[in-house]
């Protein structure tokens, strides 16, 4: 049985993220004093009483707002709505009943959904103040006192919302799952390629830089397999990033690429490679992750008979450093090609997480050096005793020699290649540690 879905709901700044952090304990969205800083639902798994659910935060509900970004808000919480199974409305007690609070309140009656209503910010312990009781003009039953900041209160709230809960049945265990972290600079078309795959407009998509900020994940279930994707902040060039929440956006991006399996690297196909590209892919590179090179907007790319074999040379070369990336040239507006990125992302990850026999990389090994002798200095030649591989994601590798300093980085490429010709790795960076007998050091 699929967990039931809370979701978190009310007009902005009443403190939703500050409650939803406080709720799953940890810092999931993004809190400022700023309206209209969470965009997009975040969703975090969450436990009550041995009973576990899914929250959904949101960003706030505007319902007259004619600006894009707040209309575009109130469909994305409109969404997570008609999700789940129990609403938790946030007000505030400082501001009172307002007239967006009513019209948040009807549009949530009209929804049919058990609703929970909550009033914030009752920081004071003790009996709620007089104008607490004002909420209950709201129609939605007996209001919770809580504090988001202090805690106080939400195992009540916990407790009224888990009496809406379906009646428990056997879980299921959760299948292998893919992590997915599409990432890109701004306006890749990260989002847009999101919503391709999910079906539905599970991210905000505008035309306007930087419009998800939040760190968004989409699970998807296909012939392919179990996968979550994680939509992120594009990523921006540190020293233009001069907003307290644009730098928060910044980490959590990397943060998203640090708890994926494989990472999607969006290229703007219209706009080509910009060493901003680079700079996005070398995250993923340098924290091991599987990784594909996926160029989007190919449908807007004026193109002749050789116009993707040019590029594809030209972005080999770019992205040197990552060889062992594919290439794929898709449009997430027409959907072309995505179903060829779920068959890479299954290979990458395959490949990432590949194990390989001790004998098996030693036969390779004496192959090896057998074609290429290995380097020497002054009349010393370096050994190669054995290797073995002790890791994967990604799969690491461990050379133990007489010499550590007679092993050539050209050498090692050598061997690398050796490895990734005989056994694949496609898609996947691989590590090589380097130990002299007798050494335990890393070098």
């Amino acid at each position: 049985m699929a967990r039931p879905v809370v979701a978190v709901v009310g007009r902005p700044n009443v403190g939703k993220s500050t409650l939803f952090n406080k709720l799953i304990g940890q810092r999931l969205s993004i809190v400022k004093d700023t309206p209209g800083v969470t965009r997009d639902r975040i969703f975090a798994a969450c436990e009550w009483r041995s009973r576990t659910f899914m929250l959904a935060d949101t960003g706030g509900i505007e319902p007259h707002s004619d600006d894009v970004i707040l209309s575009q808000m109130r469909r994305q919480a409109q969404l997570a709505i008609d999700q789940a199974d129990v609403i938790v409305l946030v007000t505030d007690l400082h501001a009172g009943v307002t007239a967006n609070d009513q019209d948040v309140a009807v549009m949530l009656k009209k929804s049919g959904k058990p609703v929970v209503l909550c009033v914030n910010k009752c920081d004071a312990p003790g009996s709620p103040p007089p104008e607490f009781y004002e909420f209950y003009n709201l129609g939605l039953g007996d209001p919770v006192p809580v504090s988001s900041v202090h805690g106080h209160g939400t195992g009540d709230l916990l407790d009224a919302v888990f009496a809406y809960f379906p009646p428990e049945e056997g879980e299921e265990e959760a299948p292998d799952v893919i992590k997915v972290a599409v990432i890109g600079k701004p306006n890749a078309g990260k989002s847009s390629l999101i919503n391709t795959i999910a079906g539905e407009e599970r991210s905000i998509v505008s035309s306007i830089a930087g419009t998800t900020r939040d760190a968004v994940d989409t699970a998807v279930h296909n012939q392919y397999g179990d996968f979550i994707f994680i939509d992120t902040a594009g990523l921006r060039r540190k020293s233009r990033v001069d907003d307290a929440i644009e730098k928060y956006s910044v980490l959590r991006a990397e943060m998203a690429v640090e708890r994926a399996d494989v990472c999607v690297i969006l290229i703007d196909g219209a706009e080509g490679f910009t060493e901003q590209d680079s700079k996005v892919a070398g995250i993923a590179h340098q924290q091991g992750k599987a990784c594909i090179i996926a160029v989007n907007k190919w449908d807007a790319v004026e193109k002749d008979g050789h116009t993707m074999e040019r590029m594809r040379k030209e972005l080999a070369e770019d992205f040197s450093f990552m060889a062992y990336a594919p290439f794929l040239f898709l449009s997430a507006k027409t959907g072309q090609r995505v179903d060829k990125l779920f068959e890479m992302i299954v290979n990458v990850a395959q490949q990432n997480a590949m194990r390989i026999s001790t004998g098996m990389l030693n036969d390779v090994l004496a192959q090896a050096t057998a074609r290429v002798q290995p380097p020497t200095d002054k009349g010393r030649r370096l050994r190669i005793y054995y290797m073995t591989q002790p890791s994967t994601r990604p799969p690491t590798f461990v050379f133990f020699v007489n010499r550590a300093d007679l092993f050539h980085f050209s050498y090692q490429r050598y061997l690398e290649n050796q490895i990734r010709e005989t056994f694949g790795l496609v898609g996947t960076p691989v590590r090589f540690i380097i130990r002299e007998k007798g050494d335990s050091s890393t070098r």
